[in-house]
């Protein structure tokens, strides 16, 4: 079976607005799809996604859908725009949201529902500020279960302030090149390794339970 790549953009702009992350996203996928990969974009911003940690926030919340796509693929690709110096809102309610997916376990590993999904993250902008998002979503998905390869950031950042963005001045920088390379090249070796060897063998309930045998506080946290 191929291996499933699902891009998540988190542009504050609907559908048919032109993205600046959209464009960083197609020139990954379009690294990603002669490996054999099946890439699909959602942008939530399309969604009405409802405020909330849990997985289904009741009537009108769309994230349910989201997050099927989420557990159905073997990579995940956050992929957001700088605003004010952090990652966008929308990618903040979507790792708000995934909060639900603690409760979604495997009944006898404890294991949450990215377990052995693979992550990476793609971030534009105009100003500073791409490390950050990078490193706060990537430990935020490491979390959920999912696993890191090298170099699995991508971003292009422009002047500080306004000016033109990625689509108009940075699609022939040399570093976003290089690292869309890396990004695409490592997530999609790191999954197929996942999904050859077979599902990471972390047991969280009997290391919960050998634990809280030297805890004094016996409830378990998260």
């Amino acid at each position: 079976m191929p291996l499933k790549a699902l891009f998540l953009n988190c542009t504050l702009k609907k559908s048919p607005a032109t993205s600046n992350t959209q464009a960083l996203i197609d020139l990954v996928a379009d690294l990603m799809m002669p490996m054999g990969v099946e890439c699909e974009t959602v942008r939530l911003a399309d969604y009405n996604i409802a405020y909330g940690t849990e997985s289904d926030m009741g009537d009108g919340d769309e994230w349910p859908e989201i997050y099927t796509k989420i557990k159905d693929a073997d990579i995940l690709i956050p992929s957001m725009p700088i605003w004010m110096g952090v990652r966008s809102s929308l990618c903040q309610v979507m790792c708000e949201r995934l909060d639900g997916s603690y409760r979604d376990l495997d009944p006898h590993t404890g294991q949450f529902p990215l377990y052995g999904k693979v992550v990476g993250v793609i971030v534009t902008g105009n100003e500073d500020g791409a490390h950050d998002c990078c490193a706060t979503t990537l430990y935020n998905f490491t979390h959920y279960g999912c696993t890191v390869p090298p170099n699995a950031d991508c971003y292009w950042v422009g002047d500080a302030g306004p000016g033109p963005s990625y689509i108009d001045a940075g699609q022939g920088h040399l570093y976003t090149n290089r690292t869309a390379r890396f990004l695409a090249s490592g997530t999609v070796w790191m999954a197929n390794m996942l999904k050859t060897n077979g599902p990471i063998g972390t047991n969280l309930v009997k290391l919960t339970a050998d634990a809280q045998k030297v805890s004094t506080d016996t409830a378990p946290a998260g």
